[in-house]
């Protein structure tokens, strides 16, 4: 039983250091400067891309974004392929996801986007920033080069705790450069338990 203690123990702390490296650096402001741009002062939207455990937490930045006051929608990058790329509209900005930094659909849903909008930006989130996504983007958000906590190396782990914490930061981010209220908050949530408490005063 203290083995097993032990060894859960070490996944957690090999989890958190993944965390403390997480580079914080101009790109983070960088980012949030783009989004408040292109949402808050030009009345587009925030269009979140990944695929895969990527895309799972691309679905949360998105839905917690949209939450918090800046508008966003999670785009699936092969759905976009048959259609969904109409989604996008002018003055979005794209928030594409990829650990490994060379996601084909994610590559490829970049100049389908262009195309339809020349001059929309674009940040990306990556554990591999010298890969081609890290180079094609405007602004590019590094995961530190996290090592997975699974005994293989293989799936998912460390980098996706560290995905999920970085969008928590450009969701709080942004939060904190809008001003955005307990009221404001309310009026996007009318039931269940975070709808009463965030109305537990009025």
């Amino acid at each position: 039983m203290e083995q097993l203690a032990a060894y859960i123990q070490d996944i957690i702390n090999r989890e958190i250091e993944g965390i403390r490296n997480i580079p914080v650096d101009d790109t983070i402001e960088k980012a949030i400067e783009l989004i408040f741009n292109a949402v808050h002062q030009d009345g587009g939207k925030v269009v979140v891309s990944g695929l895969g455990k990527a895309g799972q937490i691309g679905h949360n930045i998105a839905t917690t974004l949209s939450s918090t006051g800046t508008p966003s929608i999670f785009l699936h990058p092969t759905e976009a392929q048959h259609g969904d790329l109409g989604m996008i509209q002018k003055n979005d900005i794209l928030f594409l996801i990829s650990n490994s930094g060379k996601t084909k659909e994610i590559l490829e849903l970049l100049p389908l986007a262009r195309r339809l909008y020349p001059g929309i930006k674009s940040i990306a989130l990556t554990g591999h920033p010298e890969h081609e996504l890290g180079s094609e983007v405007d602004v590019c958000l590094s995961t530190g080069y996290p090592k997975e906590v699974c005994p293989l190396g293989l799936t998912p782990t460390t980098s996706t705790t560290v995905m999920t914490v970085l969008g928590d930061v450009i969701v709080v981010a942004m939060m904190n450069k809008i001003g955005f209220t307990k009221s404001d908050y309310a009026l996007r949530h009318h039931s269940g338990y975070l709808g009463i408490k965030s109305r537990s005063d009025e």
